[in-house]
């Protein structure tokens, strides 16, 4: 193999260091006299623009690498076509922004809504629906849900040796949960539209946020099952702890919150939060433990966080009963497992603006496809009051 005769005159890292340095010293100078033979023929021929290039090419080159991504707050297409929807109606839009509606989420049936609008509407729905936040929330692409339950569980015994085991199986029955539709309307000022400093979206969004926020709150608490959900307090199969008054929680309440707690088993238990209405988070703030005076509500460790009865999380819902005869002011336990809901169809929007337009108004109709249903009764507890 033949060596160059250069690297065996190397003896130590001076020598590498010295021959790098070399190099690099010939490297430079080889680009340097190339730009200035440019410049020198670029000179000879007036060629002013040639030189100017080379100039700005070389000043970028020097620069610090500055990494940039993508711009996040940049809308879009389907965003703007939508904005532009709402200001103006369809028959304003481009043939590129109709295109960009129709395929904004119509695989959701949110057609006319993008999904960061939908989203958007989402996450101000769960803010005015207590059960959202606490139940399992799956989504479907039809009109119902069939679940699998198990309605008998598998049972051993302990044998000898050679003692003939019997045999034994689960049931299984199925919880169907339909999906049911509900609609409203908010209107807008036309010159609320027309204003550009005003971002119309999020006053939109505000609106049926809290319009569709209140009605899933009522139904998946207390809905009857007719073109609604049937909801977690009105289904059947739920045991419940007796207050024995009619006008309180009972004569030792803090007894029956206790007893509530710990007649649910250890894993649901566990997992569990209390529900109840502003009326009867503030009787049970003033209850102590009868044997070491302390509070049973706590507030929450850090800001944000959830107060606490007896060490588990407090979700206020405005649906719950109050204090009464035969009402149920409070529920408890692992309502993730107890209870599910299924989003069919986001949001769809449509834009009216004939019906209001001698009021200066432009109506926007929409409408949400969801349902919910209770799937395990032994998950929760209510707290039941006497009926005299």
């Amino acid at each position: 193999m033949k060596i160059h005769n250069a690297a065996l005159e190397i003896k130590g890292e001076d020598d590498v260091d010295s021959l790098v340095t070399k190099a690099l010293d010939d490297l430079k100078k080889t680009v340097d006299d190339r730009i200035k033979a440019v410049e020198t023929k670029a000179a000879a021929n007036d060629n002013t623009k040639i030189v100017e290039r080379l100039d700005a090419i070389e000043t970028k080159l020097n620069r610090p690498a500055i990494l940039r991504g993508d711009n996040d707050n940049e809308p879009t297409p389907e965003r703007k076509a939508f904005t532009s929807y709402l200001r103006r109606g369809k028959e304003a839009l481009g043939a590129d922004e109709v295109k960009s509606l129709r395929i904004a989420d119509d695989s959701a049936g949110g057609y006319l809504a993008p999904s960061e609008f939908s989203a958007e509407v989402v996450r101000g729905i769960v803010e005015f629906s207590p059960i959202r936040q606490a139940a399992r929330v799956g989504s479907t692409s039809s009109g119902e849900v069939i679940l699998p339950k198990r309605t008998g569980r598998p049972t051993g015994s302990w044998v000898g040796e050679t003692e003939t085991r019997s045999s034994t199986e689960s049931a299984y029955g199925q919880v169907e949960v339909p999906i049911h539709e509900m609609a409203c309307y908010v209107d807008v000022s036309q010159r609320l539209l027309e204003d550009a400093a005003v971002n119309v979206e999020s006053e939109v969004a505000a609106d049926l946020s809290e319009e569709f926020g209140r009605l899933e709150a009522l139904g998946f608490s207390q809905g009857d099952g007719v073109k609604k959900p049937v909801g977690l307090m009105e289904a059947s199969g739920v045991s419940y702890i007796a207050t024995g008054n009619a006008s309180t929680l009972g004569s030792a309440p803090a007894d029956t919150l206790i007893d509530a707690f710990y007649a649910l088993p250890a894993f649901y238990r566990n997992r569990g939060v209390w529900m109840m209405n502003s009326k009867t988070i503030a009787a049970v703030r003033k209850l102590k433990d009868g044997s070491t005076g302390a509070f049973l509500w706590q507030p929450g460790l850090a800001a944000g966080d959830p107060a606490t009865i007896l060490g588990r999380p407090l979700i206020e819902d405005p649906t719950m009963d109050d204090v009464g005869s035969a009402a149920e002011p409070i529920v408890f336990g692992d309502i993730a497992s107890a209870y599910r809901i299924y989003d069919r169809v986001a949001l769809s929007i449509m834009r009216d603006p004939y019906s209001q337009a001698t009021s200066g108004l432009v109506r926007f109709h929409a409408r949400r496809r969801t349902g919910g249903a209770l799937v395990l009764a032994e998950a929760i507890r209510k707290i039941k009051c006497a009926t005299s």
